[in-house]
């Protein structure tokens, strides 16, 4: 198993560009393999979560089971993402990222395999859970690989080129699915994913080598990994960082949650309209992170451009909260696409800089802070996303009001805990 500081195919020794005392006597330039790879395993939530969904109505005929608790296939398959990743981070600097980054996909593939075969929908249920909690390990340790080969500009740079691989998943996953469901049934769609899951097990089994040394690695216990995320939680800046990203996110999850609704029923746009709207806006997404990527970063601070983000965010919340709210007046779907565009474009300079900016923060609990990450935003996502249909079917104003509270807190965060005018404290680690 090949080390940090080893020759190994697809990642090589570079000079790259380095930010003060953050950045790394040698940062290491990952090979396209490499990207394709960390991108698939960022990819993995989208591919389980949203291949599935055209599934639902035929899952619910299938098993006999209410739709409700059909929701639960996909609530389970969330939270495990959410929990394993508590478990997977700390993991993973204690032995490396190789060995639980491989035994999480083994059983992931195999959850996955036993979704396709299974009887009722309680096993499924179960089987969701499984999948999602070994799902975790790929999410988890994509970002702590990340933080190994990378520093400072280098890594908010490599963190939007994922952005580009990763936020493909959202947009085909959903036609994916229902394409397989012209030539098979649900069962064919977690098929899929299995064999999804074998070749990108294969990718990191045969190109993927360990980035974590072994000097550098926790020999404690459980014990240990709890201390070192309470320091994490500690350092101010770093859970400043942390709730940015994920009350950001949660913005995010309410859209994702609501839109449907909110476009077809309410603004009386056809599902092909919807699937349009909802590509460009993944699109813009995608888009303005490799702006954020490949202009921005090097050229503008990250919280210079973490902050614009968020700023436009809150400014395109608020323009979706009066439309809503009929203070223009009656409103077309027009108006209220082009600010959710907006919003969700903004995404891409706020998520991928408060993931780098958190992670500066620690050079020796990688994965220990990705996993905090990583579950924080899905907790804070969840939490989100029922609220945005509280006030019931016919008004847009609860997915306006939770995005514009989200980013709100997010903003408030950002400001009150991470000082993005001290970057000199902003630079300074979090410690081991």
């Amino acid at each position: 198993m090949p080390e940090q500081g080893a020759s190994t195919p697809g990642i090589r020794r570079a000079a790259g560009p380095e930010t003060g005392p953050a950045a790394s006597s040698a940062v290491r330039r990952t090979g396209p393999l490499v990207v394709l790879i960390l991108g698939g395993l960022t990819a993995t939530p989208p591919l389980a979560m949203d291949m599935y969904l055209p599934s639902l109505p035929a899952v619910t005929r299938s098993l006999h089971a209410p739709a409700a608790t059909v929701q639960l296939t996909l609530t389970a398959c969330l939270l495990g993402m959410a929990l394993g990743q508590l478990v997977v981070g700390p993991m993973s600097d204690r032995w490396g990222r190789r060995r639980p980054l491989l035994a999480g996909l083994a059983v992931y593939v195999v959850a996955t395999a036993l979704c396709a075969f299974a009887p009722t929908v309680e096993l499924l249920v179960a089987f969701r859970l499984t999948q999602g909690l070994a799902g975790a390990a790929g999410i988890v340790i994509a970002r702590a690989v990340v933080r190994d080969l990378y520093d400072g500009v280098a890594m908010a740079r490599f963190f939007s080129t994922l952005m580009l691989v990763g936020g493909v998943a959202p947009i085909v996953a959903p036609l994916i699915g229902g394409q397989i469901l012209r030539v098979t049934d649900w069962r064919g769609v977690f098929a899929v994913l299995t064999v999804v899951g074998l070749l990108l097990a294969g990718a990191v089994w045969s190109r993927l080598p360990e980035t974590l040394p072994v000097s550098d690695r926790h020999s404690g216990g459980v014990g240990e990994a709890l201390r070192s995320m309470r320091g994490l939680l500690a350092d101010l800046p770093f859970s400043g960082f942390m709730l940015t990203g994920g009350f950001a996110f949660a913005a995010l999850f309410a859209y994702i949650s609501a839109s449907p609704f909110v476009i077809q029923e309410i603004y009386g746009a056809s599902p092909q309209t919807f699937s349009l709207l909802f590509g460009v806006n993944s699109v813009g997404l995608v888009a303005v992170g490799q702006i954020n990527g490949k202009v921005l970063v090097g050229r503008v601070s990250l919280e210079k451009a973490m902050g614009a983000g968020l700023a436009v965010v809150v400014a395109a919340a608020s323009a979706l909260l009066l439309m809503s709210t009929g203070v223009f007046g009656e409103v077309g779907l027009a108006p209220v696409a082009v600010a959710l565009f907006v919003l969700m474009s903004a995404m891409g300079v706020t998520l991928p800089n408060a993931q780098a900016l958190a992670l500066m923060r620690t050079k020796h609990a990688a994965g220990s802070a990705s996993a905090l990450l990583g579950t924080s935003s899905f907790l804070i996502g969840a939490v989100a996303s029922p609220l945005v249909g509280i006030a019931g079917e016919h008004t847009a104003v609860p997915m306006a009001v939770v995005q514009l509270a989200a980013a709100v807190v997010a903003l408030a965060c950002f400001m009150g805990m991470c000082r993005p005018w001290n970057r000199r404290a902003g630079a300074e680690g979090a410690g081991s």
